[in-house]
């Protein structure tokens, strides 16, 4: 962790309200990233987001600065939007996979705020193609290609090995080649 960072909790912990604003400010697109990626209903991301800083404003204290700040927060983000989709899962789902299925086809048609290409078609196509990807392999690719997180950084996050996680990211990358290939076909 940087000195700047360092000094920036130990001024939330003093309670300087506007040490917390900037805190949000630096990482709210990360926790963006990925609660938009993880939660599917529109009016509950931002409910989720917040959540996430009021769970992190409670626990800064017992932030022991042996990871990255960015890290020990998107570990809060993901857990937390897993809290959500467990509570909001439909009751008569009995394993996971079919509890992803019904998050992807929920967030199939829903735009949001990915970076300023996303005006082209072609970042839409893309979008929408990491969109109906599995809920762990979505993040995975938000983490590692937006965020610019490292195997080891987001095996922290999600409580995964490195090698699951370059495992998984090959899987999602795989599988994002195969639909676009696929719809490349259908055009020509």
């Amino acid at each position: 962790m940087d000195f700047e960072e360092k000094q920036l909790v130990q001024r939330v912990l003093a309670g300087e309200a506007k040490a917390f604003r900037e805190f949000i400010d630096r990482y709210k697109r990360l926790v963006a990233h990925i609660v938009f990626r993880m939660v599917a209903n529109f009016s509950d991301r931002e409910d989720v987001c917040q959540d996430v800083f009021v769970k992190a404003y409670e626990n800064l204290q017992g932030f022991q600065f042996q990871s990255k700040l960015s890290t020990w927060l998107a570990r809060i983000a993901y857990n937390t939007c897993v809290n959500y989709l467990a509570k909001k899962r439909p009751p008569l789902l009995e394993d996971r996979q079919e509890a992803d299925v019904t998050v992807e086809s929920l967030a199939a048609d829903i735009e949001t705020p990915y970076d300023d290409a996303a005006d082209s078609d072609v970042s839409r196509l893309l979008h929408a193609q990491v969109q109906a990807l599995p809920v762990l392999y979505r993040t995975i690719v938000t983490l590692f290609h937006l965020e610019g997180m490292k195997y080891a950084e987001i095996g922290h996050i999600l409580a995964l090995p490195d090698g699951t996680v370059k495992s998984y990211l090959f899987r999602a990358r795989k599988m994002l080649r195969e639909k676009l290939v696929v719809l490349q076909e259908d055009v020509l």
